[in-house]
């Protein structure tokens, strides 16, 4: 007597509980790989921020002052005033990549981050404590900087961990991340979100309403203590310049 075999297939709650697993398991692939592009991209900010500052700080040592930050409209190039060493926007700026010779740019000649978003850059304008009499704008005119010399300190850039207690001049009530009166200059990138204004952090705003306070910290989400901030941040202390300086022979 010959028996009958009989194939059985899935079952519609075996093929359910398939399709779940492969679901879950394509998500968390999925997942992995977007923290491991995330993350790339963020060390590539900051190398790229490095970068800049490097070739800021080159610029100085060859020119004997740094440049001013880029406008809007003026295609990568510094936006100084002509014939007096000032800078047509201190705080609001961008990193002039095509007058320091900085890659990659936008087809404007910005310097950009892995975002395509352009690298912001602001120096510090004010000045206290100088031997002697002492002329602004400072850092940005080669006469000046070494007329008035190293014992001037920037009396402007702020920076701070919270925008909660900031107002338009100084951290005022929020925690500063450097002592006042020793920021020379910074850059830095707006991040992923950085194109998208509306997604931005009360934080974030603090670092591109153009005056001269800026916040950076952890990041973190709009589900997050603080909102969203994603920015990436290098800050350059006057001392440091200085010492660049006079290694180089600029000055005093």
């Amino acid at each position: 007597m010959q028996l009958k075999r009989h194939s059985h297939g899935f079952t519609l709650t075996e093929l359910a509980v398939v399709m779940t697993i492969l679901a879950l398991l394509l998500a968390t692939g999925m997942m992995t790989l977007s923290a491991q592009t995330e993350a790339r991209n963020n060390e590539e900010a900051a190398r790229r921020i490095n970068a800049a500052v490097d070739a800021l700080v080159g610029f100085a040592i060859t020119n004997r002052r740094l440049p001013c930050p880029a406008s809007p409209n003026t295609t990568g190039d510094e936006d100084p005033i002509a014939g007096t060493g000032a800078c047509t926007t201190w705080y609001g700026g961008f990193v002039p990549g095509k007058t320091i010779g900085l890659q990659p740019t936008d087809s404007q000649g910005y310097a950009v981050d892995p975002w395509g978003n352009r690298l912001r850059y602001a120096v510090a304008n004010l000045i206290t404590g100088c031997t002697g009499t002492s002329t602004t704008p400072h850092f940005t005119s080669a006469a000046n900087l070494k007329a008035n010399g190293v014992s001037c300190r920037p009396n402007d850039l702020d920076i701070c961990q919270s925008s909660t207690g900031i107002n338009a001049v100084s951290c005022n009530t929020a925690t500063r991340v450097a002592s006042a009166q020793t920021i020379a200059f910074i850059v830095f990138s707006t991040g992923k979100n950085g194109a998208v204004a509306a997604g931005y952090g009360p934080d974030e705003i603090a670092n591109t309403d153009g005056d001269r306070v800026f916040v950076t910290r952890t990041y973190g989400t709009s589900e997050t203590g603080g909102g969203a901030f994603d920015d990436v941040m290098v800050v350059v202390p006057a001392g440091v310049l200085y010492s660049k300086l006079v290694t180089a022979g600029v000055l005093p």
